[in-house]
């Protein structure tokens, strides 16, 4: 027998809650797993969403579940943890740590990403209270800092990155580093790459400790050499991969930064039936755009169901 719920989605933060609210729109309906652990439960609050800024990350959730479920009645929320997902005849098939499982014709992964810290002592007690991955969402709390910092490791060692998020820096403080971490090399093409401007500067002595400072986004960076330097915040996103064993189970395609490979514009993974929403498969991990991708998502899902429904062709 064919499923009869029309999706399920995996991930209960902004884009999960974005996707479902979409297929509710249409009267499709949707069971949303939530296991309680969001990338940003650091973070006291969120910022660039309409109605909401400033307002904590748990506050949002709240409101956006209660709309929903005050709204649809097509709706669902489990909160539990899915471990294993499996293609199915007309679907698949979600299971959780408890041996409950669920059936859907669709399934939507709004799982988000684990970040993947660099070998740096401290760093993941500063990060997101001390180390911003987006000078957008964070940041403009610590305008005026007398300095601030780039961590230039993983990603950031390629200097057009590293320099594209320093200059954002400079809106928010007088001076910035670029920490290259023992790299005297990379220090000397960033010199380079400063084109003599006077706010920049490489620091290339080799950390040994972060540890978060006592007021706003402070943090004291210590060296190997025994000094130190206080920075009223550092810029850096670490390396990601896709939350959840889901993509390994399901064979989806990913791209060599850990996000899975969707397809624009409605986000259908390499298996049909499977779409990705959120940061899982978007560069710019940050809520607008899990709202942005989780409404086209549902939109994409919605349209494939309908067709598959009336036995015609599907632009999804």
């Amino acid at each position: 027998m064919a499923p009869t719920i029309d999706s399920l989605i995996i991930g209960g933060g902004p884009a999960g809650l974005t996707a479902a609210s979409t297929l509710a729109r249409q009267v499709q309906s949707s069971i949303i797993f939530d296991d309680g652990t969001y990338r940003n439960k650091l973070s006291n609050d969120m910022h660039m969403v309409l109605a909401a800024d400033s307002e904590s990350p748990d506050t949002y959730r709240d409101k956006a579940r209660n709309e929903i479920l005050s709204n649809y009645d097509t709706v669902a929320f489990e909160e539990t943890t899915i471990t294993r997902v499996t293609k199915i005849e007309g679907g698949f098939s979600a299971e959780d740590d408890n041996g409950g499982k669920w059936e859907g014709k669709k399934l939507i992964l709004a799982t988000g990403v684990t970040d993947i810290y660099p070998a740096i002592e401290g760093y993941a007690e500063c990060w997101s209270t001390g180390i911003y991955h987006c000078f957008f969402c964070k940041g403009f709390e610590d305008r005026g800092a007398e300095s601030s910092g780039i961590l230039a490791v993983d990603l950031l060692t390629q200097v057009p990155y590293a320099m594209h998020a320093a200059r954002h820096a400079t809106q928010l403080s007088k001076k910035v580093v670029i920490y290259t971490n023992g790299n005297s090399e990379l220090a000397e093409q960033f010199v380079a790459a400063f084109g003599g401007s006077p706010v920049f500067s490489a620091d290339a002595r080799k950390i040994k400790k972060l540890i978060k400072g006592p007021t706003g986004g402070e943090v004291i960076v210590q060296f190997e050499d025994g000094t130190e330097a206080t920075e009223g915040f550092l810029g850096h996103a670490p390396m990601t991969k896709a939350k959840g064993p889901f993509a390994e189970q399901l064979g989806l395609a990913s791209s060599p930064m850990g996000d899975l490979v969707v397809n624009p514009p409605f986000l259908q993974t390499s298996e049909k039936g499977v779409f990705a929403a959120g940061d899982n498969s978007q560069p710019m991990k940050i809520t607008p755009n899990a709202l942005y991708t989780g409404s086209l998502v549902g939109a994409g899902v919605s349209a494939q169901l309908i067709a598959e429904h009336l036995g015609q062709p599907s632009m999804v």
